[in-house]
């Protein structure tokens, strides 16, 4: 899975990238806030990045606000990565749209036991997305008939709601999408 890394200071970003390649990621690695979002923003954006909070052009926290703002169907996972440990700093991230935050310097067995429970939240996000994607091509394909159907154990007319028979056809043609064609099946014909 692809990870998106924007750090500005050189030696945290190789030993991200260094890390992060070792367990088997695939890296997009920017230097600045503004190339952080513009990945971000793009069509094919890593589902999880790892944001620096002070870097030139745009912060970490301002990417996380733009990224919460932008509403896609399935959000990358944020982790804010910085030197900022203060308790108001943590709920700042937080609150700005970070799904995690972890200070440095990082422990690595932490950074990747997060790193997996982000992978693990973007999967679930994916197969969610995808079900309701087939639930909804499925409601837009089936407009149901509800309730029960009084109908002539003769003539095989149904009774509607105004107690008015009518035609099988007629009854699921104004309850319904569904079309009829007609024929005469071989024992009818026979007949």
């Amino acid at each position: 899975m692809k990870i998106l890394i924007a750090e500005d200071d050189m030696i945290s970003r190789r030993l991200l990238e260094t890390t992060l390649i070792r367990w088997g990621y695939e890296l997009v690695v920017t230097c600045d806030g503004t190339a952080a979002w513009e990945v971000l923003h793009s069509v094919d954006a890593p589902p999880l990045a790892i944001l620096d909070w002070m870097m030139p052009g745009m912060d970490g926290v301002e990417v996380c606000r733009r990224v919460r703002r932008a509403a896609t169907p399935t959000p990358p996972y944020l982790i804010l990565l910085t030197a900022k440990g203060r308790r108001e700093d943590i709920v700042t991230g937080l609150r700005s749209g970070a799904n995690d935050y972890v200070t440095k310097p990082f422990n690595r067995e932490e950074l990747r036991a997060r790193v997996q429970v982000g992978m693990r939240i973007v999967e679930l996000q994916h197969s969610l997305a995808d079900r309701v994607t087939a639930l909804e091509e499925a409601l837009a394909q089936v407009k149901q008939l509800q309730g029960l159907l009084p109908i002539c154990s003769y003539c095989k007319k149904i009774r509607d709601d105004r107690n008015y028979w009518q035609q099988v056809e007629s009854y699921i043609s104004e309850h319904s999408e569904a079309q009829f064609s007609h024929s005469i099946c071989p024992d009818c014909y026979e007949g």
